[in-house]
């Protein structure tokens, strides 16, 4: 397998892609400079939306548009408008923002806070609900990331970067409720940090890697690597599946934490890329509102 690269956007900080399979496009953030981008891969055509202030996260939402994830707090967004608040988190605490986030099976939306220095566990996980509440699930986090379902909805996968570990926690659908955390797959021995990832229809885990130049393929029943794709810039920051047969896989980059020779070397860092998997991957949950 080999990445492509699509778009040379040269983001500050490319994250949180999701796949609306509803008009076959992808929507992604550069946090940074506080832009929703939507990708139409069949025209080809990539739209930027300002929203203001930091913008860790986009998920569609089934009444129309988006929700995304403002420094502080969840939004709704009309493309091209402005972010209407649905709730609020940690009292606007200076010191944090929010960072990934994603729709489970049920259509809630999960999405952790994070540190903004990433050196103390200042940072939480939250759970949007429909109708607008938030619930706490746990906080002691420092850099809140990747989150994920297996295919049969009985697990929850789920990043703390600096920890360099997948936890796996039993979940039920029907609730939202999370138990029995436990450690899937250990990355201490992997080049760089977890940071954002996907989850394909055999239940295996496609996590990007901050710092380590790549996307692995993981088994999280036994912690194995199964396979890793190349990505020509070295932050590399979550991925998703998309396409019609849901087989390609979209990977984002950032150009920020990257070295003077990568930058010498005119690296694509920060542009969105695309790996033709071979595996089916699983659709993007929508934000049920």
């Amino acid at each position: 397998m080999e990445s492509d690269l699509l778009l040379d956007v040269k983001s500050e900080l490319g994250e949180g892609p999701s796949w609306d399979s509803r008009d076959g496009v992808l929507y992604w953030v550069d946090i940074f400079r506080g832009l929703v981008h939507r990708y139409s891969p069949d025209e080809p055509k990539d739209e930027g939306f300002q929203a203001g202030q930091y913008v860790s996260s986009v998920v569609p939402s089934r009444s129309g548009g988006v929700v995304v994830t403002l420094q502080h707090g969840f939004y709704a967004l009309k493309l091209g408008g402005q972010p209407t608040r649905i709730a609020e988190v940690e009292g606007g605490l200076t010191g944090n923002r929010f960072n990934d986030g994603k729709c489970d099976p049920h259509g809630r939306l999960w999405a952790g806070t994070m540190d903004l220095e990433e050196k103390r566990p200042l940072g939480a996980l939250y759970v949007l609900e429909k109708g607008g509440s938030v619930r706490k699930v746990f906080g002691k986090v420092t850099v809140s990331n990747g989150l994920g379902w297996s295919p049969d909805h009985r697990t929850m996968y789920y990043i703390d970067t600096p920890t360099k570990l997948v936890r796996a926690f039993d979940y039920s659908d029907s609730t939202g409720e999370t138990t029995n955390g436990r450690t899937a797959v250990d990355m201490s021995g992997q080049p760089g940090f977890p940071d954002g990832m996907a989850v394909d229809a055999e239940g295996m885990l496609w996590v990007a890697h901050w710092g380590g130049w790549r996307v692995t393929r993981f088994d999280p029943r036994n912690g194995k690597a199964l396979v890793h794709v190349d990505i020509p810039a070295s932050q590399v920051t979550s991925c998703c599946f998309g396409g019609k047969r849901l087989d390609q896989l979209y990977v984002t980059t950032a150009k920020a934490g990257i070295g003077p020779e990568e930058t010498a070397k005119g690296s694509p860092a920060g542009g969105l890329f695309r790996i033709e998997t071979g595996v089916r991957g699983l659709d993007t949950f929508i934000f049920d509102d």
